[in-house]
């Protein structure tokens, strides 16, 4: 296994190797990856995190050189965007972006001293999950997204658990699969995950409850919207905008539900 490390700030990951082909996912800096295939200038990858697949730019990635320390996601970029150095040059890096313990990435040296939140599940409660989710208030909707730069909803969620060291898989209809379902909206608790399908029954779109009526999501942007038993109501708009399916417990230690 030839694994990798994302060395600029967002690597767009695509579903075909070109870029003209659909962004599917993306690596924010400090990301790994295992190298599975290679086609001219692009590389197929598997991320380690999700084992989500696509195509990447290979000169956005360089090899890991068996430094396993960056395995371990301990210290995660704690402002919105981070000022970073990358073999004496200046690079700005987004919330969320993995911070070495070891001082290189890949044969790259770099110096950081700005914020860092850790990674640890004791972080578990109402108040750290809200501060971590509204980082990405106003952040707009990207297909593909996974940063403050552009989110799409499945990337928000999932990026906002891996604050908590909890892993999701990437999209809305894989991330369904996992956790315990909740029967009604009334049994919800904070941090509980809401999933919404389309006319053909299919997931297609995912938000966090931030309490039994009120909900946290990307949809043209990162925003908060009110919630009842059939789906989503724009604060601004008034009109109803996805159509509740079901909803799943990921965290098992939750506090009283808070509102």
């Amino acid at each position: 296994m030839i694994l990798s490390v994302c060395i600029v700030p967002v690597c767009p990951i695509r579903a075909e190797a070109s870029h003209k082909s659909e962004q599917v996912s993306q690596l924010l800096f400090g990301d790994l990856c295992e190298v599975i295939e290679r086609a001219t200038d692009f590389v197929k990858i598997k991320v380690v995190y999700d084992n989500y697949e696509g195509w990447c730019q290979e000169n956005q990635l360089d090899k890991l050189d068996g430094d396993e320390r960056l395995l371990k996601r301990g210290k995660l970029a704690g402002d919105w965007v981070n000022e970073i150095t990358l073999d004496e040059t200046v690079m700005h890096i987004p919330f969320g972006s993995t911070i070495p313990d070891s001082g290189f990435v890949g044969r790259h040296r770099v110096e950081y001293k700005g914020k860092v939140i850790g990674v640890e599940k004791k972080n578990l409660s109402n108040e750290f999950l809200k501060k971590i989710a509204f980082y990405f208030l106003n952040t707009p909707y990207l297909w593909g997204g996974r940063s403050v730069f552009g989110i799409d909803c499945s990337g928000f969620t999932q990026s906002v658990f891996k604050f908590l060291d909890i892993t999701l898989l990437r999209d809305a209809s894989q991330q369904v699969t996992q956790g315990d379902e909740v029967g009604f909206l009334q049994e919800a608790k904070w941090g509980d995950l809401a999933f919404f399908d389309n006319e053909a029954g299919r997931i297609t779109h995912v938000g966090i409850l931030l309490n039994t009526n009120t909900i946290i999501h990307a949809s043209g942007k990162v925003r908060i919207d009110a919630i009842d038993s059939m789906g989503i109501i724009n604060g601004d708009t008034g009109k109803r905008t996805h159509k509740l399916r079901l909803i799943k417990r990921i965290l098992k230690q939750q506090d009283s539900l808070l509102f």
